[in-house]
C-alpha cells in the first residue's frame, strides 16, 4: 500500500472514525470534518487553513472554527452543509438539549453537525442516526444515549450531505 492509499477516505456505508494523524491535540471542528469526509485531521486542517487564506507551508493547528469555515472545508471534499435549525433567538435555557432534539424525526442517512454550548464556549458534535462523534469520544462513534453531551443546549443544526454538483 502506498503512502497516498493510507490517506484516502473509506467510501463505505459505515461510519468513518475521525483520524488524528497530527501527533498533537486536535479540536472539535477538525474531528467532525475528519469523521464526515474520511480524511485525516491534517488534511481537513489544511482545507480550513486554505479557506483562511493562510499559505500552504504554514501548518497552524485549527482551534476554533466558524460555520463558514466548516462549510468551506466540507465543499473541498464534495459535501454541502445547510443550516436546518437555529435556536440563537432563544435564551440559552430555552434552547433544546441534544437529547430532546434526538427525539424528533430526521433523515437517518444524513450527517448532522450540531453547534452546542460546552461551558461558555461553542462546540461541534456530529450525529448520524443514533450515533455521535466528537473530540470527547476521541473521534470514535458512540451511541448518543451513552455520549457526553445529552444535556447540552443546541445553538444551531446543520445537515451535511454529499454534494450533487459535479
Amino acid at each position: 500500500m502506498s503512502n497516498f492509499d493510507s490517506l484516502s477516505p473509506s467510501m463505505t456505508s459505515s461510519l468513518n472514525d475521525a483520524r488524528n494523524d497530527t501527533g498533537r491535540v486536535a479540536f472539535c471542528g477538525p474531528y467532525v470534518l475528519s469523521a464526515i469526509t474520511g480524511y485525516p485531521i491534517s488534511k481537513v486542517e489544511a482545507a480550513v487553513n486554505a479557506y483562511r487564506n493562510l499559505p500552504p507551508d504554514l501548518r497552524f493547528r485549527v482551534k476554533g472554527t466558524y460555520a463558514d469555515e466548516v462549510e468551506a472545508a466540507l465543499a473541498v471534499y464534495g459535501f454541502e452543509m445547510v443550516l436546518k435549525e437555529t435556536f440563537m433567538h432563544l435564551e440559552r435555557k430555552k434552547r433544546p438539549t441534544v437529547w430532546t432534539w434526538m427525539q424528533k424525526p430526521r433523515n437517518a442517512w444524513a450527517h448532522y453537525i450540531l453547534a452546542i454550548h460546552k461551558g461558555k464556549e461553542g462546540h461541534w458534535i456530529l450525529i448520524k442516526g443514533v450515533k455521535m462523534c466528537d473530540t470527547f469520544t476521541e473521534g470514535r462513534w458512540t451511541f448518543v444515549c451513552d455520549g457526553p453531551h445529552r444535556g447540552a443546549r443546541i445553538m444551531e443544526v446543520f445537515e451535511v450531505r454529499k454534494s450533487l454538483d459535479i
